[in-house]
């Protein structure tokens, strides 16, 4: 949150491209804050509520994507300082960001497992036989290890983290790209503004809550991402061809069904097949692989869509998406024991649990 708070720092001060440029940068660095809110999402539930738990976690991203892009929009065309005409929007960014920080600093406990159970050993009476709090620290970090190596010794793994976190790379690739470049477009085809831009994400960030909540809990992860890959197939092949407005928001609806889907099921997915005492870990694997995806993503993807056209660039990322959909398809299989598990896990084998 610190690293995030210098980067609207620096967006605030930025009176050039360069200073903007370098609170990117920095946001970049510092990004991690989902993947973050999962990892605590999978310490505070057992298996049967994990998945209940992400999917609350991805509603929530949800509805920030429906307002956020709205409000950025509306704060952008208010201009309080002349330099940066953008600097009403980075002044409430701000606001947000320290608001939000001073919150977690006094209201987020420690959820990391071998923490909190170390916290609970210290705080044990222990003074029977002389024994130090030390000692007591000492003794709760060899407990949590020798119970973190059973944990480790008896896992069994379905799918690989490595094709799991390819997957999402792969993913990531193409969407981002086709999401940075979505405004060009539309300003290319329809005259956009910036307010009918907003109003397209937000639209589109409505729709995915709303499939967050009512559809995505309720289908097993596997199926989640399968599902997303193919509407993203479906968007971009769409996007290379639409003519009216009526099928950009149809390419959109696909869109808002990928973004409820496919990073929410990987997650899922990647949670169940890691024990408690590697979760968080390879959680943050995953999320790296997909920053690398989103780092590299909207480079590529408009630098084809300025030297070959839109037809083009979303053709070739519709055909990257294909390559992704044969590893959902035929590479990832349902982790051992969850087999009917649902992403909000409401039933279990068709009992209610």
């Amino acid at each position: 949150m610190s690293g995030n708070i210098v980067s609207v720092l620096l967006w605030v001060c930025a009176t050039d491209f360069r200073t903007f440029l370098l609170s990117r940068v920095v946001g970049g660095i510092s990004e991690g804050n989902v993947q973050l809110a999962i990892a605590i999402a999978t310490d505070i539930s057992d298996e049967k509520q994990r998945g209940a738990t992400m999917a609350l976690v991805g509603i929530c991203f949800s509805i920030a994507f429906t307002f956020g892009p709205a409000l950025g929009a509306w704060l952008s065309t208010i201009s309080t300082v002349a330099a940066n005409p953008f600097g009403t929007a980075a002044g409430f960014s701000l606001f947000l960001i320290v608001t939000e920080t001073v919150y977690l600093y006094y209201c987020l406990p420690e959820t990391l497992p071998s923490k909190v159970a170390e916290a609970k050993l210290a705080g044990t009476p222990a003074a029977t036989n002389g024994t130090t709090k030390a000692t007591t620290r000492s003794a709760s970090k060899t407990q949590a290890k020798m119970v973190s190596s059973t944990q480790t010794k008896t896992y069994q793994r379905t799918n690989s983290h490595f094709l799991l976190n390819l997957t999402h790379l792969g993913f990531i690739l193409f969407f981002s790209g086709m999401e940075f470049s979505l405004p060009f477009m539309t300003y290319d085809l329809f005259g956009y503004t910036s307010a009918l831009n907003g109003r397209l994400l937000g639209y589109m960030g409505l729709v995915a809550s709303l499939l967050q909540g009512g559809v995505t809990r309720r289908l097993p992860p596997l199926t989640c991402v399968r599902i997303g890959v193919v509407s993203c197939l479906l968007a971009l092949l769409l996007l290379a061809r639409i003519t009216t407005v009526t099928g950009l928001y149809v390419a959109t609806t696909l869109l808002a069904v990928t973004t409820a889907t496919v990073v929410t099921g990987l997650n899922a997915l990647s949670s169940f097949e890691a024990g408690e005492d590697e979760r968080g870990g390879k959680l943050g694997n995953l999320r790296s692989w997909g920053q690398l995806g989103r780092g590299v993503g909207p480079l590529l993807f408009t630098s084809v869509y300025w030297w070959a056209g839109r037809e083009v660039a979303y053709t070739i990322g519709g055909m990257g998406v294909l390559a992704v959909s044969m590893i959902v398809f035929f590479g990832l299989k349902t982790p051992q024991g969850i087999e009917g598990v649902k992403v909000g896990d409401v039933k279990v084998d068709g009992k209610e649990l």
